[in-house]
């Protein structure tokens, strides 16, 4: 019996039945097609992106900062030189006596104005007036020898040696009359200057030895006013220059400088300087205290805020300006201060000052200056920056 086998259908394996599908061949190469498309717009666009950055960061790269300027001439101010000082009068003076006695009489009274050689004590001077009007007879005495002698020598009964002897009792006579005269005008204390009566320091019935003080007097006219001038002043003041005097009363007087010291005091190393005032009326009384404004010299400056003063690196200070764009830092010394800001020099003739923002610029800096004139409503109500140090 012969056998009969059927033929079973051979099985193909998955990648050979790739290669054999048509179908299954044209996905594969849609698909990789797609990727490829894909990666090259993703690529695309990272590119196109950073270009766009690129752009966008060069187009929104900083301008520079901005400041406000104004532009500022060089005027001539006066300066002048100031110091507290302090009236003080003319003379002021001690009245002593030269002779010893009881006081008899005192017909002055403290604060009384008197004039030169009006009386201000008597004292006794009975021994004064006795030992005078013997100095006076003994003067008579002489000179009736003298007489005599000088008689006899015309008739021939005299010698010349009598006549001259009589001649010098008069002399000494007449000195002993001239030295009991002064010694009794010592016994009368007078005024030697006009002022007033400060303090009188005795009293009626009071026994003054000689060199005993009497009375104090001050004469106030003209007043004097003491000041002190620095080292660094002492070359701008010299006498005859003009002054205006403030006192603490609210008076003010104008006067003259007519002492300045040559020397330093060792111990402030300062200079003396006095300044005189007509005080005819008396209203300017000794001791009140006065500012002194002398007037020394013209200097060309510019006025500006204290704000706008800036200091630099080192310490020095100074004033920004621009010039072409471009930040410059000025050194410059305060001449004159006033209430509103001060005179600096050291800027030149005309200068476009920083008046705001300038703490936040440097100098060599590249601005964008904008016209103090041209500023915003709310920019010119703004209030000013502080002073900045110069970085």
């Amino acid at each position: 019996m012969s056998e009969h086998r059927v033929a079973s259908p051979a099985v193909e394996s998955p990648r050979a039945a790739l290669e054999t599908d048509r179908g299954a061949s044209r996905s594969f190469w849609v698909a990789s097609a797609l990727l490829a498309g894909i990666v090259a717009w993703m690529g695309s666009g990272f590119i196109i992106d950073r270009e766009t950055d690129v752009g966008q960061v060069a187009a929104e790269a900083p301008q520079p900062p901005s400041v406000v300027v104004r532009q500022s001439a060089a005027t001539t101010v006066q300066l002048s030189f100031s110091a507290q000082g302090q009236a003080l009068p003319e003379r002021d003076s001690e009245i002593v006596t030269e002779a010893a006695g009881t006081v008899v009489s005192l017909p002055v009274r403290k604060g009384q104005v008197i004039e030169r050689g009006d009386v201000i004590a008597r004292l006794d001077a009975r021994r004064a007036e006795a030992a005078l009007a013997q100095a006076e007879e003994e003067r008579s005495r002489a000179q009736r020898e003298l007489d005599n002698a000088t008689t006899l020598l015309d008739r021939g009964a005299g010698t010349a040696d009598r006549v001259a002897q009589a001649r010098a009792s008069l002399a000494a006579a007449e000195a002993q009359v001239s030295s009991a005269q002064e010694t009794l005008s010592n016994f009368t204390i007078v005024a030697p200057f006009a002022g007033s009566i400060e303090d009188l320091l005795l009293n009626d019935g009071e026994y003054a030895a000689a060199g005993t003080s009497v009375a104090r007097i001050v004469d106030s006219d003209p007043v004097t006013v003491a000041i002190q001038i620095p080292q660094q002043s002492r070359e701008w003041i010299a006498p005859r220059q003009a002054a205006q005097v403030d006192f603490i009363t609210g008076q003010s007087r104008e006067g003259v400088v007519n002492f300045v010291a040559e020397a330093a005091s060792p111990e402030t190393r300062t200079f003396l300087a006095e300044i005189t005032i007509d005080n005819a009326d008396g209203a300017i009384r000794s001791g009140v205290s006065a500012e002194v404004t002398i007037p020394t010299r013209e200097e060309t400056a510019h006025f500006v805020e204290a704000s706008v003063i800036s200091l630099s690196s080192e310490g020095a200070i100074g004033v920004k300006a621009v010039e072409d764009d471009i930040v410059h830092f000025h050194e410059v010394e305060v001449v004159r201060a006033e209430v509103g800001g001060v005179w600096v020099s050291g800027l030149p003739q005309t200068a476009r000052i920083i008046t705001v923002g300038q703490g936040f610029v440097r100098e060599g800096e590249t601005v964008r200056p904008q016209a103090e004139e041209a500023r915003q409503p709310q920019q010119a109500s703004a209030a000013p920056p502080e002073v900045e140090a110069t970085r």
